[in-house]
């Protein structure tokens, strides 16, 4: 059984993520609880692609794509728990959970993959043969199972079927 369904009865699915893309125009260090940044954490100011600013925290626990070092006028996406408590402020402010700069060779998933390897939103599928490389965030070689688990899926092509199916280029657990 998949996300959401018990021996026949609902169940509450878990919340999954969220994301926002855009362009980033600035970054500067930051701080929580109104302290200066110390510069551990990056504050992201956005322009999303209907041209409004969105701000984004990237603290040194999100995940980056390939380590990519992010910088003013590159277009990324950034990823976000869609349960988590956000302020209410104007622009809007999220918490990055993982970024990736956008790019065409390659195309980003992060979502819950269920006991079949398909995600949350039921719309990839993973297929999963001994070329696929399986990491941890901290860039370690994951041992178990990627069922069930928070995944970041970067991959060039899928099917075109419902859901698309794709052997990862790699997959990444978010642990915890």
């Amino acid at each position: 059984m998949e996300f959401g369904m018990n021996n026949g009865t609902a169940a509450p699915v878990r919340p999954g993520f969220g994301f926002v893309r855009g362009t980033i125009v600035d970054m500067m260090p930051a701080g929580r609880g109104g302290r200066r940044g110390d510069g551990c954490m990056q504050l992201v100011s956005l322009e999303t692609e209907d041209g409004n600013p969105v701000n984004v925290i990237l603290s040194p626990a999100a995940y980056v794509v390939d380590y990519e070092t992010l910088s003013v006028g590159m277009n990324c996406t950034f990823w976000y728990l869609a349960d988590a408590p956000m302020i209410l402020i104007y622009p809007p402010q999220y918490n990055a959970v993982v970024a990736a700069r956008d790019r065409n060779d390659r195309m980003v998933d992060v979502s819950r993959y269920g006991q079949n390897l398909v995600n949350q939103e039921r719309t990839l599928q993973l297929k999963l043969d001994g070329s696929v490389d399986i990491r941890t965030i901290n860039n370690q070689y994951f041992q178990g199972s990627p069922a069930n688990h928070d995944l970041v899926v970067i991959y060039e092509t899928s099917t075109r079927s419902i859901p698309a199916q794709t052997t990862p280029k790699k997959i990444v657990v978010l642990c915890g």
